[in-house]
């Protein structure tokens, strides 16, 4: 029997939030393998606001995507045949498996498959705490926030896919963390379930009053999740040798990477507290990967770490899931249930 495979292929690049009309949903028969490759029905796709970019300009990372192809994203899946010696049926695998339901694949470097052992986890768990999500959070914090017992954390985004992790992951160190977010129910998730000593609603409250209020001797790491107005804010407040990760910048996000909606004001605070602001890449710690995943393995078995997830059904579901991110709907990871 054939299958049919269904795709969102990109129609129209998306101003604002995705539309009507910026995708559409096709359908077109699964070929037949050929030597070295293999066939994955897809069980969960990821999403993430870099997303939004790639049917743009290519957000810097690939190259722009050409109208009529398929929207690029990561997803974890079941390999249902094989003709490729690594990959067996029955291996669960993540990679960039692209906005559909079935996937074909070599292997190859590009593709960025991993084999997923999540312990007996949830597979969705290997895009988001145990995957490439949960990572940003492990390295961003310990690694380029070179966080110390006893360091003061504020969080922007924190009841988002990243910054979910952070409160918990601050406490493992005996540090403490303060989440940004965006309505009174994710400040009581975030203080409830997610290991932060207090949440700010950025929308409702006077931000710089309240860092003054938690923060009296100043920031120690603060993880950068929207960049804008929040990051300067931020910046007036920090303590001596200080260190900004810059994880993400949402805030300033246009219909072109070219432009900046926000401009730093408070830029030379970094020098008066003689801090530093260090961007990176999450893949140059691929190396380290199976380290973390192991690491925070164990701390979700012994209860030390939980993980928060937020999954629409449906293929047809991904541009509002999207959207969800530029929203602030989502609470933890966003996905979507294939």
């Amino acid at each position: 029997m054939t299958l049919i495979n269904r795709q969102l292929n990109l129609q129209k690049r998306p101003q604002g939030l995705i539309k009507d009309g910026d995708l559409v949903l096709e359908e077109s028969d699964v070929r037949s393998l050929q030597d070295g490759e293999f066939l994955i029905k897809t069980q969960y796709l990821s999403l993430a606001p870099v997303m939004k970019f790639y049917m743009l300009d290519g957000a810097g990372i690939e190259d722009p995507l050409p109208i009529g192809s398929t929207i690029r994203g990561r997803g974890v899946g079941v390999v249902i045949d094989s003709k490729h010696k690594l990959y067996k049926p029955g291996d669960t695998v993540q990679g960039k498996f692209g906005w559909q339901e079935y996937v074909i694949s070599k292997g190859e470097k590009y593709d960025m498959m991993y084999h997923v052992h999540t312990d007996g986890l949830s597979p969705s768990t290997a895009l988001g705490v145990l995957g490439i999500t949960g990572y940003t959070s492990y390295f961003g914090l310990y690694s380029i926030g070179n966080l110390k017992a006893g360091d003061q954390v504020l969080v922007s985004a924190a009841a988002g896919g990243v910054g979910c992790a952070l409160g918990q992951l601050a406490s493992i160190k005996e540090a403490s963390a303060v989440g940004l977010t965006s309505t009174d129910e994710k400040c009581r998730v975030l203080v409830e379930k997610l290991g932060y000593r207090a949440a700010i609603n950025y929308k409702t409250e006077h931000v710089s009053s309240r860092l003054e209020e938690l923060f009296p001797n100043g920031i120690d790491v603060y993880f950068d999740n929207v960049g804008g107005e929040i990051l300067d804010t931020a910046l007036d407040h920090l303590n001596k040798y200080a260190r900004v990760v810059m994880c993400g910048r949402i805030s300033t996000y246009t219909d072109s990477l070219d432009e900046q909606s926000y401009h730093l004001k408070n830029w030379h605070k970094l020098g008066v507290a003689r801090g530093s602001m260090t961007a990176f890449f999450i893949y140059d710690f691929e190396p380290h990967f199976e380290e973390a995943r192991d690491q925070m393995i164990e701390w979700i078995k012994s209860g030390k770490l939980t993980y928060h997830e937020d999954i629409l059904d449906g293929l047809e579901s991904m541009p509002e899931a999207l959207n969800r991110l530029y929203q602030g709907k989502n609470i933890g990871k966003q996905l979507v249930k294939i």
